[in-house]
C-alpha cells in the first residue's frame, strides 16, 4: 500500500467512527466490549473511540504528524513489527498499531485478553475499508523482526530478555501526577476530577498522585468533585474503595475520604484504584527535585493552566495527541530509523 492509501484508510475509519448512521453498530461494539471486560463501560468505550477519531484520525492531524519522518510514498521494505498491546483502557493499543502501519511496516498484533473484541472490531473495519492494510492478529510473535511491548515492570524484564536481539521498545509501569499550588478554582478541581476518575483511574494518564504545598486544605477539592460520586456505582470500583478504606482504618493510617475517593500521604507514584497519594513540598525547588527523581516513571504532569513546566492543564490528561508517545519514546522515529 502507498502512504497515501494508508492515510486515506485511517481517515475513512475516523469518518466511520464519527458518522451518526453507525451509532447502532458502535453501541453494539461497546456492549460486547463491556461484556468481555466489566471495566469497559459503554460510555468509556464510546469516549475512547471518539477520542481516536477526533485526535488521531483527522487528515490534517495525520499529515502534520508524519511530515517530520522519512516515510517513502511507496514502502520498499516492510518489516513485521510485533505489538504486544495493553488492555487497561478501551482500544489503548490502537496508537501503536497506527504507528506501525503508517511507517510502512506490517503490524503483527498480540491483543490483550482484556481488550480483544474492540481491537478486533477496529481492525476488521479497517480491513473492510482497505483489504490490503498490513495488519495480522497473532498469538505468538516468533517471526517478528522488531517489537513494541507494553506491560508491567515484571513483564518488561521478560520482554527485554526474549527480544534482546531484535529492535525493540519495551514499556514499563508509568503513572501521572498533579501539581497543586493553592490557586486552584472550583472549575480547576472539577477538571482534575475528570483526570482522576476517567476510565476508573486505570490508565497511565490518570492522576494517581498529588504534589501539594505544606498544610494544603483538601476540602475545596472534595467539595468540587462531588458530581463524580456516580463512579461508586460501579461494583468493581466500589469493591476497591471498600477494601482500601478498610485497610487504612484497621492500620490507623491517616487519610481523607469523601465516600468514593481516599487521599493519603505516601511517596509512591502508583496508588490503588480509588486512592490518591499526596506528597507535600515547601518550595518550587523542592517540588522540581521531587519530580526529577521520578522522570522515568511519570507519563503526564497536570497543573492549573499548565503553569508547571512540561505539564498539561487540568482536564486534559486524557486527550493525548499523535505525538504524545507512551514513555516519551518517539515510536515513529524508532519505526522509521531503527527498523530497517
Amino acid at each position: 500500500m502507498t502512504l497515501e492509501a494508508r492515510i486515506q484508510a485511517f481517515v475513512a475509519l475516523g469518518n466511520f467512527l464519527k458518522d451518526p448512521q453507525n451509532a447502532a453498530t458502535l453501541e453494539q461494539w461497546a456492549d460486547i466490549a463491556h461484556h468481555q471486560n466489566n471495566w469497559f463501560t459503554p460510555h468509556h468505550v464510546a469516549q475512547s473511540l471518539q477520542a481516536i477519531a477526533n485526535n488521531f484520525l483527522e487528515i490534517n492531524h495525520l499529515q502534520k504528524w508524519i511530515n517530520p519522518y522519512a516515510i517513502p510514498a511507496q514502502a520498499s521494505v516492510s518489516r513485521k513489527v510485533g505489538v504486544v498491546m495493553a488492555g487497561n483502557i478501551p482500544a489503548v493499543g490502537f496508537h501503536d498499531l497506527l504507528c506501525v502501519v503508517m511507517s510502512g511496516h506490517t503490524c503483527v498484533a498480540k491483543l490483550s485478553s482484556q481488550d480483544t473484541f474492540l481491537m478486533q472490531a477496529l481492525i476488521r473495519q479497517l480491513q473492510t475499508i482497505a483489504p490490503a492494510i498490513p495488519i495480522v492478529i497473532a498469538e505468538q510473535l516468533k517471526e517478528v523482526e522488531a517489537i513494541i511491548a507494553t506491560g508491567s515492570d515484571n513483564t518488561a524484564r521478560y520482554f527485554e530478555y526474549y527480544f534482546k536481539n531484535k529492535p525493540h521498545i519495551i514499556r514499563k509501569n508509568r503513572s501521572s501526577v498533579a501539581i497543586l499550588n493553592g490557586q486552584e478554582s472550583e472549575q480547576d478541581f472539577q477538571a482534575l476530577g475528570y483526570d482522576i476518575t476517567a476510565y476508573y483511574g486505570l490508565g497511565c494518564r490518570n492522576i494517581s498522585k498529588f504534589y501539594v504545598p505544606v498544610g494544603y486544605n483538601f476540602s475545596p477539592f472534595y467539595d468540587a468533585i462531588e458530581s463524580y460520586g456516580d463512579i461508586f456505582l460501579h461494583h468493581k470500583y466500589k469493591n476497591n474503595y471498600d477494601y482500601n478504606k478498610s485497610i487504612y482504618l484497621v492500620n490507623g493510617v491517616k487519610h481523607y475520604d469523601n465516600g468514593f475517593l481516599v487521599l493519603t500521604q505516601h511517596e509512591s507514584l502508583v496508588s490503588p484504584i480509588s486512592v490518591i497519594f499526596y506528597e507535600e513540598y515547601a518550595s518550587l525547588a523542592e517540588l522540581t527535585s521531587k519530580i526529577e527523581q521520578h522522570t522515568d516513571k511519570i507519563q503526564c504532569i497536570a497543573s492549573k493552566d499548565a503553569w508547571f513546566e512540561a505539564s498539561v492543564a487540568f482536564g486534559k490528561t486524557q486527550e493525548p495527541s499523535l505525538t504524545d508517545y507512551a514513555d516519551g519514546i518517539d515510536t515513529m522515529r524508532f519505526l522509521t530509523e531503527e527498523v530497517k
